[in-house]
């Protein structure tokens, strides 16, 4: 379980002896804070006592007003939340469970996710801040559940916001995976800067289920790319470098030999190129065959055909 939910302070009654709920005198310090809930919490699915979250605690004022729902995770976490919040991201009153009237300010709700789920969506709808800890696993499979609870993930993971960085952090690790979840829930911005990480990847050893989850589109756009760029490295490739008028030192013939050396390696390239080829192997490539010529020309007009190369290479487009 998330760290941080654990950072709690002091053992109270719920409710307190005011019978009011958020608690006074909460401080969210080191020890477990524990509350016994209302009696209709004490079944089954729920122990006698159960702690509360340090974020999401009891005096916790974001907007400048203290929380009046109290939302419990199925392991037996409490979060203290506003319904004004809530209400105005969710399309579905949050998954049906919060009530869209006048109610009473000590409202207890059950959510059937875990408290590390549970944790992620609040602070989605809240716009705060993650901590590194979070996995990519519990961070892709909080923001599939948004939808159940009536949140747009495309209007909460917007380029620049907290979760939106998180989920960008495991794009160089898990490329495939990032890019799958944005598409999944249509997160352009994220799909966009994912894709340049997917250039190294074999998209034959794509599997169905993984497909299926990208959807047409995504994927479409994603072979897209890496054709595209295997095409453009090909065009850039038929440019031999410039000749020049003969000299009594390079003839026609001279020049021709270096078209042809030119255009055998342009070959090896083509035959085993790859849309992330980088641009020091393409230069490794030709720089071998400065060494064989005699002309200063020839050798000059090389070294420029190999630079513009490299420098049109890195230019074409690396992301969807």
């Amino acid at each position: 379980m998330n760290p941080e939910l654990f950072e709690l302070d002091s053992v109270v009654q719920w409710p307190d002896s005011n019978n009011r709920t958020p608690f006074p005198g909460f401080a969210e310090k080191s020890a477990l804070q524990v509350l016994t809930p209302p009696s209709h919490l004490n079944d089954e699915n729920y122990s006698n006592r159960f702690s509360v979250s340090t974020t999401f605690g009891p005096k916790a004022d974001w907007h400048s007003h203290l929380p009046d729902i109290t939302l419990v995770s199925l392991d037996s976490l409490a979060f203290y939340v506003h319904s004004h919040t809530l209400l105005a991201a969710s399309e579905n009153a949050f998954g049906s469970l919060l009530p869209t009237t006048s109610f009473d300010a000590n409202l207890v709700i059950r959510v059937p996710e875990s408290s590390a789920m549970l944790n992620i969506i609040l602070r989605a709808v809240y716009h705060m801040p993650f901590s590194e800890y979070h996995s990519f696993e519990d961070l892709s499979g909080a923001v599939d559940l948004l939808p159940v609870y009536g949140v747009r993930p495309k209007s909460y993971i917007l380029k620049d916001t907290h979760l939106y960085m998180l989920l960008l952090s495991y794009s160089p690790t898990l490329p495939l995976k990032v890019y799958t979840l944005a598409a999944k829930h249509d997160l352009e911005d994220l799909a966009v800067s994912t894709s340049s990480h997917l250039l190294s990847f074999n998209l034959s050893t794509l599997s169905d289920e993984t497909a299926e989850a990208v959807g047409s589109e995504y994927l479409r756009r994603l072979f897209f790319l890496h054709i595209g760029r295997l095409d453009a490295l090909k065009r850039l490739l038929l440019q031999p470098p410039n000749s020049h008028p003969p000299t009594d030192h390079c003839g026609a013939s001279g020049q021709k030999a270096l078209t042809r050396v030119w255009a055998l390696a342009s070959a090896y390239l083509a035959w085993d190129s790859r849309p992330d080829l980088s641009t020091n192997l393409l230069e490794s490539t030709f720089a071998p065959l400065i060494k064989d010529l005699s002309c200063e020309i020839c050798t000059e007009n090389l070294n420029t055909r190999i630079k513009d190369l490299s420098f049109q290479w890195s230019q074409v487009k690396c992301t969807i």
